[in-house]
């Protein structure tokens, strides 16, 4: 399997690296970076780093294949310029490679409120098949700080990528 993680925007930029380190290792990982988000990152085994202006990486290909991709956190400003279809940079090319082929992008957009515009930009892209994910905590899982929050939120995002894991308690018969 092969996942684009962009993150774009500052604030909860490291959320996004969070989510990018609990992929399984034997994931082919693509990290896009915008400039906003500038993160001095160590080479890892299995990640490609793409520089937001790198438009010719292989990830702004149809033909590469990513199987799906995720941007969090979702800057406003990207997730207008998705929804508008304005690929001008690498996040937003690879955004629209996942629409145009009909494979998974999930938007985790990060400001609250959100404004009318954005709301309408979301449920746009809604209804194109974009899944629009919010990190939103559930009150149900017992998290008692902010690493099980950030798990919760994390571990969500991984089952809409049909991503095994087990980084939150589940809703199971105990709580009926």
């Amino acid at each position: 399997m092969k996942i684009v993680v962009g993150i774009s925007g500052a604030s909860g930029a490291g959320l996004g690296l969070k989510f990018l380190h609990a992929l399984p290792h034997e994931i082919k990982k693509h990290l896009i970076v915008s400039e906003h988000a500038s993160i001095v990152l160590d080479k890892e085994e299995n990640i490609t780093l793409h520089q937001n202006d790198e438009i010719w990486a292989s990830v702004a290909s149809g033909s590469y294949g990513a199987d799906a991709m995720i941007i969090t956190p979702c800057s406003m400003n990207t997730l207008a310029k998705i929804a508008c279809g304005i690929a001008d940079n690498l996040i937003t090319r690879a955004a629209a490679v996942m629409i145009k082929e009909r494979r998974t992008l999930v938007l985790a957009p990060r400001e609250i409120p959100f404004s009318p515009i954005a709301l309408e930009n979301m449920y746009k892209l809604s209804m194109m098949g974009v899944i629009i994910a919010p990190p939103v905590l559930a009150y149900y899982g017992d998290q008692e700080d902010l690493e099980s929050m950030e798990n919760f939120m994390i571990g969500k995002w991984l089952d809409l990528l049909g991503i095994q894991n087990n980084l939150y308690k589940r809703w199971d018969d105990s709580h009926a």
